[in-house]
């Protein structure tokens, strides 16, 4: 290809996440190959030298150079309209990552209190240890974020849609005032996917993801990445990957590449079964509220549309009856998957106040709406008509 034709972003979204990053070998390999080498054979002491010291581009060890894994940053950089993308071993690392290489003793975030429940206990336990602590604020709330920015606050923190009750933050909103008192702003893109939403696009300065999910797309591998500028992740979370070393395998990019390809297809495919399911669960007798940003009674519904391409492929529900019905109900199913993964194929249903919330103190479960009651459901690619007769059990168990 001409260097005019690697400029991935003047392609296609579904071209870029079927072709980006990927330049055939001598073997003229149509799928893209495992590089299965933990080193490389330089030529010469001096080439050595020159890739150790970064004057010379190439590989080096695959802690942080890996031909596989490097596939899959520009193809997922290209489909977020970033620079650099950093892959990592799982979302949480690409979190830590990010928080490490960015931020020193001293510094503050301001974070969404609608976050998944390890990102809270990292940044309310585990960053206090190295001096930077953390404000929660409500996702919607813009006053409060404004309110809660101090003159040592460096970033600003969020995913949306929230993981479970799937808010919506107005990311332009929140990437303007960001800017405006110097601080970055971080969105974590697991839920939506470069598919679906493209935070850089609507201004946020990083991009970070659980490859886990919904890119990986079939519950196999763990992975995570960083997507952002040159200098931010380019120099800083590369550097931070380089020294500490929490790596994507190859093996996993090269999964997460296949998983890629389909992306597009899948994430619109589950959000379309997702607004079916979450249209027949609002009609379902008992039912106190469905969570979904493809329904008219989502409060964030309209800018929803305005900043996702489609509602995406999870949803949650409440019922009465607390812990004990709402584990009656997900015991009776027996099609669903019962897991407290997402981004699956395959249909999945959990209890997030005692599963991925969990270690969150009551008090702050319940202030972003993760009571006893709630259900979580990520919608994969089944027959609608068959979740809808499987989750008819769990009501049949809880009438």
């Amino acid at each position: 290809m001409s260097d005019d034709q690697k400029d991935w972003r003047k392609l296609g979204f579904r071209t870029r996440a079927v072709r980006a990053g990927h330049e055939r070998t001598s073997e003229g390999e149509q799928s893209e190959p495992i590089f299965l080498s933990s080193s490389y054979v330089f030529e010469s002491s001096a080439q050595a030298s020159a890739r150790f010291a970064g004057d010379e581009p190439g590989n080096v060890y695959s802690r942080y150079t890996n031909p596989t894994v490097r596939i899959f940053e520009q193809r997922l950089a290209a489909m977020e309209e970033g620079e650099r993308c950093v892959g990592t071993a799982s979302g949480m690392s690409a979190i830590l990552a990010t928080c490490m290489s960015l931020l020193k003793a001293g510094d503050h975030i301001v974070a969404s209190r609608a976050l998944f429940g390890a990102t809270i206990v990292m940044f309310d336990t585990l960053l206090p240890r190295f001096g930077v602590t953390t404000s929660f604020v409500p996702l919607t709330d813009l006053d409060a974020w404004t309110q809660a920015i101090s003159p040592s606050t460096r970033m600003l923190f969020l995913e949306t849609p929230s993981n479970p009750t799937t808010e919506i933050a107005d990311i332009a909103a929140l990437a303007e005032l960001a800017h405006a008192r110097g601080c970055l702003l971080v969105v974590d893109n697991c839920v939506c996917t470069p598919a679906l939403q493209r935070p850089l696009t609507l201004g946020a300065d990083m991009v970070v993801h659980s490859a886990t999910k919904y890119l990986d797309g079939q519950g196999r591998c763990l992975g995570g990445a960083v997507v952002g500028s040159d200098a931010l992740v380019g120099v800083e979370v590369f550097s931070f990957m380089r020294t500490a070393g929490p790596t994507m395998s190859p093996f996993n990019a090269w999964v997460f590449l296949k998983g890629l390809e389909t992306l597009d297809l899948r994430m619109h495919a589950q959000s379309r079964n997702a607004q079916i399911l979450a249209a027949w669960l609002e009609t379902r007798p008992g039912i106190q509220r469905v969570h979904f940003p493809g329904l008219e009674s989502h409060p964030q519904h309209a800018l929803a549309a305005r900043q996702q391409t489609a509602p995406g492929g999870l949803l949650a529900f409440e019922i009465p009856g607390g812990q004990d019905a709402a584990w009656r109900f997900i015991d009776a199913t027996v099609l669903v998957s019962k897991t407290a993964n997402l981004g699956d194929t395959k249909t999945l249903i959990t209890h997030p106040a005692s599963t991925t919330h969990r270690r969150m103190p009551p008090e702050a479960r319940n202030a972003v709406g993760i009571i006893d009651g709630l259900i979580r459901i990520a919608v994969g690619l089944e027959d609608t008509d068959d979740i809808k007769q499987d989750l008819q059990r769990g009501f049949d168990a809880i009438r």
